[in-house]
Formats: C-alpha cells, structure tokens, sequence
C-alpha cells in the first residue's frame, strides 16, 4: 500500500469515498472534488488509475487493433509485435500518470492505493498491521468493475500457457500459435488482433454459431471476414482438457461428435467476465449481492445501504465503459442534482465489436422486432454496393454490410448492424436519431460531409428486403 504521506494507523474523514478509480468512480471523484467535497478514492493497484479501460481494456487494445493493421507483409512479425506492445505501453503508462495526477492534486481529494475492506457501513481498512489506514465516509461509491471468469475445463487453471486479456497484451512475444476459447466479443477481439499481426489463431465457440444476439446474416458476415483473414473458427465445440506439453499445450475438445485436439502456445478463457467483489467484506456493510455475485443495486443505483452506491461492472449491469459513465451521472444527479436520473432512461445504447471492419449495434434485430410481432421494413446493402460510400473504396476496405430495421408505420428506426469501416461511428448517429424520434426517411435525407462513411444512409434506407 502507498501510504502517501499518512501516519501509520492513520484514520482519514471524506465526505465521499470512492473505492476504485474505474470510469464511474473518478468521473464522479472529479465532479464531486470539484464541488467542494472533501473526496478520497482508494484503488488497490497502482497499474490501474484510470481503470481497465485506459490500461488494459479499451485503449491498448483498439490501439493494437491500429498497429496490427498497419503491419505490412515484409514486416517480420515477432520484431513488428514488439514495437507495437511497447507503443501501448508507453500511451497507457502516460494515460496512467495522468489519471492520477489529475485526481490526486486537487485539493479535496486524495488517491490512497492499496485494498480495501469494509468494516462497517460507513468505514474501510486499507492495508493492514502498521500499514492500516482507516477511512469514514456518510456516502460511499463501490467501483471495482470486473474480472475474468475462468471456465471449468480439466487442466486449464494450471495450464502454463493459460493468459488473461490483461496478460497476453502486456506480453511482448508474439504467441505462434493463439486458441481463444469463447467466441464473444473480447474473444474475436484478440483473435482478429493476434491474426493480423501474423499469428495462428484458433476460436473454440460452444454455441453453434458466432454471435448469438445477432440476426443469422450479420453474424454470417463477421464470420466470413475472420476466416478470411485466417481466424479459424470452430463453433458447437466443446473444450474439455487441456494438457500441458513441453513446447506448447494441447486443447482437446467435442464437436460433432468427435474428439478433436489443436496445439496452443497460449490460451485465452474468453468466457466472460464477474463483477470483482472477493475481499471487500460487504457483509460487514450490509450490502447485498445478486445470485450473479452483483452489487444489489435500484435505478438510482443505491445498494440496499442507501448511502451507498454502486457503479460500473460491479453492479451487474452491461460491462461497457460508456455505461459506467452513464452510471456516474446518475449518481451524480443523486448526490449534487435533482435526483431524476435513473438507468431506466437509458435508450438505444450501442455497442460495438472492433474487428477489422468494426461491428457496431444498436437497438432491436430483425429477429427481435419480428418475434415481437412489428409490421417492419428491412433495409439492407453490402457496403461493395453501396454508391454514395466511396470513403470505403479510398481506404480500401469494402468488406461488410449496413442493415436497418425500420418501423413500416412509423419510419422510425428500431434498430442497427453496421459492419463497415467507420461503424463505430455512424451508430452513434443513429443512436440519436431512435433516442430522439428521428425517421429513417430523415436521416436517408440529411445532408452530410462528403467523402464520409455516414453519408452510406443518403442510399441504404432506400435498400428495402421482405
């Protein structure tokens, strides 16, 4: 623990206390701080200012996404992997510095590392013995987001070439030959990433296709553009041991009735994430947790302590940055607003898969509108075809489709695929538009800059399918 300055046994009083320095929790540090409240905010790594986000999640990893599809062919691949690992690590360490300077040198505040427990509802020990320093806050923000969840696979958890996310890109050695077990979103991250840069890369899905959630066309897109970049995927596979060798480990796995074996010089469990409560001591609070092992939250995120929030992953609710900001201004609006702010006012949240091109969603597919009974327009192209898209013949990436989902009554939009360069993009657009009622006629009208990829929707709404 970084005592920064305490006494030992030193015992601290805040106004606020936040525990974890996620997105949530020090977007609220900060405003808090900044309106005179006396804030301390206690993260257990000093790897992790800022969160998972700059230092091992978002960042690096759509920064890798960069570098990987740079690398041209006379690249050698092991020399080219390293130089890119050390890029990341030098913006995230500048990222990390940041963060906590930003944070600690206001004059409420005060960043304290080292882990916390509760003691009672309004108290946490940092550290122990000498190193203790106890905390007292009447208002309390739990933010300690997430972890990897391993599966439950004889032989993976004492595997020597089991990696974590956070592990394999801080590795500076190419792996040869990479098996993602898990076809979600973080697995076809890595494994887009990791095959670009040059490596073997095996997906080990259980379900019988990729990307469940999505309608059966967008899903069979995505597929199509990892296999076509070498990613072999496997789905309706079951792994079922992994076993140690001594150049590298087998992963024997079911599917279709066989038993199956590929060779991995490292393994990603790619099979979710848990929200990280182990060693907070809640009971001691008297907060609950969900059958999930969630942070027991109500719309304006308030524990079942009211004087305790909870923000990020740890609540349980979708495990995207975005959202946890979203999270600090409700609690925000609880703590210094009028308190109307609750999570139920989230509308069209988007979501997006960042492969080479990118896939960016938002609102309900064709199979959810149509299960639910819409009288619904399709309207669909694949980017090669689309005209008023020439951004995406200038950088050379024709590869995707655009679909919408359109209320035939109304024009409004219900929902959107977009698999396209700039994809990450345009949904937010399109987002505004069904947060905001604006018809597809609209936006197919609109006039945008040109050559852009937003411009696409001046064609495809005119694109209809059955």
């Amino acid at each position: 623990m970084q005592e920064r300055g305490f006494r030992a046994d030193a015992t601290l009083t805040a106004d606020v206390l936040v525990i974890g320095f996620g997105k949530g929790g020090k977007t609220a540090a900060h405003r808090l701080a900044d309106a005179g409240r006396r804030v301390v905010l206690v993260e257990r790594s000093e790897n992790m200012y800022g969160g998972t986000c700059p230092n091992v999640g978002c960042v690096p990893t759509k920064m890798l996404v960069h570098y990987a599809g740079n690398r041209r062919l006379e690249d050698d691949a092991q020399a080219f992997f390293a130089s890119s690992v050390a890029g990341v690590r030098a913006l995230t360490s500048a990222f990390r510095a940041g963060n906590f300077e930003a944070l600690d040198g206001k004059d409420t505040a005060t960043v304290i590392t080292g882990s916390a427990a509760f003691v009672d509802p309004h108290t946490i020990a940092v550290g122990e013995g000498a190193d203790r320093i106890t905390v007292r806050a009447p208002v309390i923000l739990i933010n300690t987001g997430s972890e990897p969840m391993l599966p439950d696979i004889t032989g993976l958890a004492d595997s020597r070439r089991l990696v974590s996310s956070t592990q394999l890109i801080q590795q500076d050695r190419l792996p040869g030959r990479l098996v993602v077990i898990g076809g979600g979103y973080l697995g076809l991250e890595f494994a887009a990433i990791y095959r670009n840069f040059g490596a073997e890369v095996t997906v080990l899905e259980a379900a019988d296709r990729l990307l469940r959630r999505e309608d059966d066309d967008v899903a069979g897109a995505v597929t199509g553009i990892l296999t076509g970049d070498g990613v072999r995927v496997v789905t309706g596979a079951t792994v079922v041991d992994v076993r140690d060798g001594e150049g590298a480990a087998t992963v024997v796995y079911e599917h279709a009735g066989q038993t199956l074996t590929v060779e991995a010089d490292a393994i990603l469990a790619a099979t979710g994430r848990r929200p990280a409560t182990a060693g907070l001591n809640l009971e001691a609070a008297g907060v609950r947790t969900t059958p999930r092992g969630a942070v027991e939250v109500d719309d304006h995120l308030r524990t079942s302590q009211p004087h305790i929030f909870a923000l990020g992953d740890v609540n349980g609710g979708p495990q995207f940055t975005y959202v946890a900001l979203d999270d600090a201004r409700i609690v925000l609006d609880q703590l210094l607003g009028e308190g109307r702010r609750t999570t139920t006012d989230r509308v069209a949240v988007p979501h997006t898969l960042f492969i080479t091109p990118p896939l960016a969603t938002v609102g309900l597919t064709e199979r959810e509108a149509r299960a639910q009974g819409r009288n619904i327009i399709v309207s669909r192209e694949h980017v090669a075809d689309i005209v008023a898209m020439p951004r995406a013949y200038t950088v050379e990436e024709t590869r995707g489709l655009m679909k919408f989902v359109v209320d035939a009554d109304t024009d409004l939009i219900l929902g959107a695929a977009l698999l396209s360069i700039d994809a990450q993009e345009i949904v937010n657009t399109v987002a505004l538009a069904i947060r905001h009622g604006i018809t597809a006629g609209e936006l197919r009208d609109s006039i945008y800059t040109h050559p852009s990829s937003t411009e696409a929707l001046n064609e495809v709404f005119d694109k209809r399918i059955a």
